[in-house]
């Protein structure tokens, strides 16, 4: 990793858990539908280069209280005359006509075509949203500060408030750099403050300012709620996967420890049977053969039965677990001893200085040669064999092939059919490795294993 891509990772921060959840086209269409609304009423708020603002009016005082006019008194023996009547208002007078409210025309100058491109900035990128959160909130940000730049108008302020609440939301609620995200909320708080880009808040915006946050809190709370049953989910199938493989690994184990002791157990009884009469001290050590590879092969289903037991309840289950080390190439010998011991003839050749392994690739190397001798005692009787172990600079060379021979006479068929060479090959692929096997042109198998060089 260069030193860019570590200052990169510092400043992302970690990860959320979690993959990001495949958008349907529903989800394509509703966010192309929104940008496209609000880079439209953007633009259209930003033609709008004149509006009125009314103001009250500082000569508002009350109006001169009316004197009334008095009454006569009539005389002795008079009748009272009646009060005279209000006066009209009289069209046209001025003390009677209303007063004019007071008003402030604006007129901006002509929109340029930078503003208009920064006025489709601020929302187009929407679209995006969910699947670029924290950039598209940084684009949105950007192009409302250069809008902001020029002459605005309170229409088109209004809208790109709504399109920055929007991404800001959406950086929140589906980038996955939590470290990052509060940074550009932030920085993105500061730079509406500051520019300003908050609208004033009048009758019309107030109803948005209160439905859009809630809308988007139960929306936020719907989303959280489906990516929790995803990650669980995601995390239910790792744990099967990952006891599918455990399986599969303890599988190939007790393959390679049964098969080839058992297989040996089996020649050697065989042979045991056929000489017992005629020659009882090749009987003899056959059946010492015999207990030799049954010792071995409950030696390691031991060890094998042992790893499995460390995960059982209790106060300390491998207190009686044998935990020898796993075999690995310096037991080839004992090895190839025991394949000798039931007339197989098996020439070793280690070719190169030998270097310490991993134990995961020394025992793959070790299975390797284990699964082809038990192939050879188990399906090519009378066949020589040849073991090379060559260490080279960049990888270790496992080869063994026998001269071929005549298929093993047996009552019943022997259970197998490849499985052993699928493991190998499954085994070897974790460490990088190769596994070839087939038959060679002059007669015989072969399995050639690569495995490269690593550090122990």
């Amino acid at each position: 990793m260069s030193r860019y891509e570590a200052f990169i990772g510092r400043v992302r921060g970690p990860r959320s858990p979690g993959a990001p959840t495949p958008l349907s086209r529903w989800a394509w269409a509703a966010d192309g539908l929104l940008a496209l609304a609000l880079a439209v009423a953007t633009v259209i708020g930003d033609l709008n280069r004149s509006w009125v603002e009314v103001r009250d009016d500082p000569a508002d005082l009350p109006a001169p209280a009316l004197v009334p006019a008095p009454v006569p008194t009539p005389a002795h023996g008079e009748l009272p005359s009646p009060p005279p009547l209000p006066a009209l208002p009289v069209p046209g007078d001025p003390a009677t006509a209303p007063r004019p409210v007071p008003a402030v025309e604006y007129v901006l100058p002509p929109v340029e075509a930078w503003e208009m491109a920064a006025a489709v900035l601020t929302a187009l990128p929407l679209v995006l949203r969910r699947r670029f959160p924290l950039a598209v909130y940084w684009v949105v940000t950007g192009a409302a500060v250069l809008l902001h730049l020029g002459d605005v108008s309170a229409d088109a302020t209004k809208v790109t408030f709504v399109s920055g609440l929007v991404a800001a939301y959406s950086a929140a609620m589906y980038s996955p750099h939590r470290k990052s995200v509060l940074v550009s909320l932030a920085a993105g708080a500061v730079l509406y403050a500051v520019v300003p880009l908050v609208p004033e808040v009048d009758d019309g915006l107030v109803l948005v300012l209160v439905l859009l946050p809630l809308a988007l809190a139960t929306h936020g709370v719907h989303l959280w709620r489906q990516r929790t049953r995803a990650l669980r989910a995601e995390q239910e199938a790792a744990l099967r996967r990952a006891v599918e493989a455990e399986r599969a690994r303890i599988a190939r184990e007790l393959h390679d420890v049964v098969t080839h002791n058992v297989s040996m157990m089996t020649i050697q009884a065989g042979a045991a049977r056929m000489v017992l009469d005629c020659s009882p001290e090749q009987a003899r050590e056959a059946i010492r053969a015999v207990e030799e590879a049954g010792r071995t092969a409950m030696s390691e289903l031991r060890h094998v039965m042992g790893l499995l037991t460390m995960a059982a309840e209790g106060p300390d289950p491998a207190a009686d677990a044998d935990l020898a080390p796993q075999p690995g190439l310096d037991r080839l010998a004992e090895l190839t001893d025991r394949v000798r011991s039931s007339g197989v003839p098996v020439e070793v050749e280690v070719r190169g200085v030998p270097y310490a392994l991993s134990a995961g690739v020394d025992l793959a190397a070790y299975r390797v040669v284990q699964e082809a001798l038990t192939n050879v005692v188990k399906h090519a009787e009378g066949a020589g064999v040849s073991v090379a172990v060559e260490y080279g600079h960049e990888r270790l060379l496992v080869d063994v092939s026998d001269t071929g021979g005549r298929p093993r006479r047996t009552a019943e068929p022997e259970p197998g059919g490849g499985h052993g060479l699928l493991g190998l090959r499954e085994r070897l692929s974790i460490y990088g490795g190769t596994l070839h096997a087939g038959g060679r042109p002059g007669g015989g198998y072969r399995v050639r294993a690569t495995i490269p060089r690593e550090a122990p």
